[in-house]
């Protein structure tokens, strides 16, 4: 790789650890009541079986009420408004994900140089994302919430995290931004479906990304 790359730029924050947030609030399933539990199961049900039959844009709060057989404001109860349906119906994969990159083997998992790790992630949200193309644009929060949006928070913290641990003199606050645009739902719609470019030129493309972010060689 070319020497003449230019100097990061200093950090303009402490380098210490960001703190992951979890993916889902407090009032999680094990705090909720069997009877709160079941019909929270009951209510995924019922918007599952309406994604399976006419994917994410016939998810709507009044239509999972009347799969589900309840009113509609105890939809709203339960998540909110459509965003945090649709992100509901996300959260086990999101978890899986987690699990895998905070203790799950490596390269994704501890255990792998931060570079490693860092290559390892961008293949699995591509992977995901692609699986999941259609419910996680419907998912998206508005572009006023995107940033602040717990998961996306969570996931930019992680690749913070490694990104200190490979680049600690980068502003890897900054560069995880760019790392985590890559990443977009919208972007890789935009890439795969319109382009018709196929997922192994994404990963690709990431793995240079973070080599040339990293000063560091790309996989032969």
């Amino acid at each position: 790789m070319s020497a003449s790359l230019p100097p990061f730029p200093k950090p303009q924050e402490p380098i210490g650890e960001p703190v992951l947030l979890e993916l889902t609030s407090g009032e999680d399933e094990p705090c909720l009541r069997a009877d709160a539990a079941r019909n929270r199961a009951r209510l995924l049900e019922a918007a599952a079986r309406l994604v399976a039959e006419h994917g994410a844009a016939g998810v709507t709060m009044e239509a999972v009420a009347v799969a589900a057989e309840v009113g509609k404001g105890t939809v709203f109860r339960r998540f909110g408004d459509r965003t945090g349906l649709l992100m509901a119906l996300l959260d086990h994969s999101a978890k899986q994900l987690q699990a895998a990159f905070l203790s799950g083997p490596p390269p994704l998992g501890p255990g792998a140089p931060p570079v490693e790790r860092l290559e390892a992630f961008g293949r699995a949200v591509l992977r995901q994302s692609v699986e999941q193309l259609d419910l996680q644009l419907a998912a998206q929060p508005e572009p006023a919430r995107r940033y602040s949006f717990p998961p996306q928070r969570f996931l930019t913290g992680h690749v913070t995290l490694l990104l200190r641990q490979a680049a600690p003199d980068a502003d890897c606050a900054l560069l995880a931004q760019t790392l985590m645009g890559y990443l977009d739902p919208a972007l890789i719609h935009h890439l795969t479906k319109e382009c018709g470019m196929p997922l192994e030129r994404l990963e690709a493309g990431w793995t240079d990304l973070v080599a040339r972010l990293t000063r560091t060689e790309p996989p032969a």
